[in-house]
């Protein structure tokens, strides 16, 4: 090949990895030929993009198959280079980086797929829908988040948290009614997403996040204790008894101990896998009476179908779904955001909040469309897959793909494994997601923190976790503007003319107010009253109201009142005291008023 045909070759080559990300290159390079020595290593070992930031790598033998766009080697040539695209080098590069390594995130993705079963079996029953539908929605929703979410690692699928809302939908209109709610809770989140509101969760207090794991941590545990009741002939259910509680409690232990002692002594597999696969066996070589995932229900399946929901499209309709919508959309990304930054505080990394809201909402519009009851992140398989050694999205897609590789074709096998062992792993969960750190620091903290956090958990466990949070918030904030309204204090001395000054400190607003009326005494004040605001600021319409009221009290005692160091909107809200206002152009603060009346 001569010189000019080569570059025009390295060129073409250089403008393929530019459009499709990465790609493999065999090119015309003897055995015996030095690597560095080829014109390709030197055309492509200096080239940086800064663009698209492609890395030129070496490429193992066995990836022999692949090569550029059509352009096949030789069978006496040697494939040797690769060029990596960052942006989908999850999909290409199999060695272990600081976003995932493959084969932790391969072995995870099965467990969680395993631990998937059950649950989304089970929140179905809560919907009152069908078993595949829960397992659709677990396979839609974990796919679409893993593969466009903002937090790699963090696993969505079907929760109980939605579906305790839904299943009063289902028994009042029908489940068709139920995918076009979870259609627009999708579309509802999509546009939470693209204005860029999830980035509020920063704000919930850290005594409501504490209390928001603590009472999944219960919720969680309370809800494995199912595992070990039964269905009598009349219907009634009933807690185990004799040798099924026994051997159902040393599956349970068995599974347990090889969760917590298993990674000292290899981490070659996630221990959760391991003990789920240990446990089956026993299970099954000693013919054990143990209750499997086929005593729940069958969950073999064909692939979901895609069919718009059959309700009809009239205003009633929407006045039917769009409160459950809201409602879903609520809890969805609550859930769904606090989870996240739970991960964010594990793995010591920063998710992108926005992001997972436009991928949630996407994830549960299509979910809508394919028959399935739509879902958000799950705090315990997250967990589950954190712990296996899942970092990067690999492994929540790939949890997606074995789930519908079970659905399709395993799920003779899947319906086998026992109960015992995944109430071993959620109960494995439920210990390493509980803070309990938080016990132990409970004396230690404000009271009021601490009440917060009882209070959180309380409600996560007694209603959902939507109310939980927004009761949090709401308590926290108050005794955040109760501790304030402490601060506000006054200095009071004779003025260098005469008269008694006022100097105020601290924020004046709506919690503030009273304190603010009983620092000052109208009725034996001097004739001449200055009340100095430069180091105090004027927050809200209630604090206006308070300066016009104090302005009043000294009007009304036939004293005169000056008002110094306050903004020109305070001056333009004062009604009664907008004439005592002194003003210096030079000093005068600059700030705003949370007032309707500017808005």
């Amino acid at each position: 090949m001569d010189p000019v045909t080569r570059v025009n070759r390295m060129q073409k080559l250089r403008s393929s990895a530019a459009s499709y990300g990465a790609f493999f290159y065999s090119g015309e390079i003897p055995l015996s030929q030095n690597i560095a020595s080829t014109p390709f290593y030197q055309l492509f070992s200096g080239y940086h993009n800064p663009v698209f930031n492609l890395t030129f790598t070496r490429l193992p033998s066995i990836l022999h198959r692949f090569s550029a766009r059509g352009l096949a080697p030789p069978s006496h040539y040697r494939p040797l280079f690769f060029l990596q695209f960052p942006r989908f080098s999850v999909f290409f590069n199999f060695e272990c980086t600081d976003r995932g390594c493959p084969k932790d995130d391969l072995l995870s993705g099965i467990t969680v797929a395993l631990a998937l079963v059950p649950e989304a079996v089970a929140f179905a029953f809560v919907a009152g829908v069908e078993p595949l539908v829960g397992l659709y929605a677990a396979f839609m929703v974990g796919l679409i988040t893993a593969v466009f979410g903002g937090r790699p690692g963090m696993i969505s699928g079907a929760t109980g948290a939605l579906a305790v809302v839904m299943v009063s939908l289902v028994a009042q209109h029908g489940v068709q009614y139920l995918f076009a709610t979870v259609v627009l809770m999708g579309l509802i989140q999509i546009l939470v997403g693209v204005l860029r509101l999830g980035k509020f969760i920063r704000m919930v207090p850290h005594p409501v996040m504490l209390g928001f794991v603590n009472g999944l941590a219960i919720v969680i545990f309370l809800a494995q204790l199912q595992s070990f009741k039964t269905t009598d002939a009349a219907g009634q259910s009933q807690w185990l008894q004799g040798n099924q509680l026994y051997i159902m409690l040393a599956l349970v232990i068995i599974t347990m101990v090889i969760i917590k002692y298993l990674p000292k002594l290899t981490k070659a597999i996630p221990s959760s896998l391991a003990a789920i696969i240990v446990v089956s066996l026993i299970v099954v070589g000693l013919n054990l009476d143990s209750r499997s995932v086929g005593d729940l229900a069958s969950i073999a399946g064909g692939l979901p179908q895609f069919s718009i929901p059959a309700v009809p499209f009239t205003w009633e309709t929407l006045t039917i779904i769009f409160p459950y919508a809201v409602i879903l959309a609520a809890i969805g990304l609550i859930e769904s955001l606090l989870t996240l930054s739970l991960i964010d505080e594990i793995t010591e990394t920063r998710g992108r909040g926005n992001k997972e809201c436009v991928a949630q909402g996407a994830a549960n519009t299509a979910t809508g469309f394919f028959g399935g009851m739509g879902g958000c992140a799950m705090i315990g398989q997250s967990m589950i897959n954190i712990n296996s050694g899942g970092r990067g999205r690999l492994s929540g897609i790939s949890a997606a793909l074995f789930l519908l590789a079970f659905i399709l074709f395993a799920s003779g096998l899947i319906e086998l494994i026992p109960l015992a062992a995944l109430t071993g792993v959620m109960f494995m969960v439920v210990i390493g997601t509980f803070e309990w750190s938080s016990l132990r620091i409970m004396g230690k903290i404000p009271r009021s923190d601490a009440f917060v956090l009882v209070l959180v958990s309380a409600v996560t466990v007694a209603t959902d976790l939507a109310i939980a949070v927004v009761v949090g918030v709401i308590v926290s904030a108050l005794v955040f503007a109760w501790e304030h309204a402490k601060h506000i204090n006054v200095k009071s001395y004779e003025g260098k003319l005469g008269g008694k000054v006022y100097e105020l400190h601290g924020p004046l607003f709506f919690a503030s107010v009273n304190n603010f009326q009983n620092l000052f005494d109208p009725k034996n004040d001097p004739d001449d009253v200055v009340v100095e605001f430069q180091n105090s600021q004027v927050m809200d319409h209630s604090a206006i109201e308070a300066i016009d009221t104090l302005a009043e009290r000294y009007m009304n005692a036939g004293k005169r009142l000056h008002l110094r160091h306050l903004s020109a909107e305070c001056r333009q809200l004062l009604r009664k005291a907008g004439n005592l206002v002194e003003v210096n152009v030079i000093e005068d603060p600059k700030y705003h008023v949370a007032d309707n009346q500017l808005g």
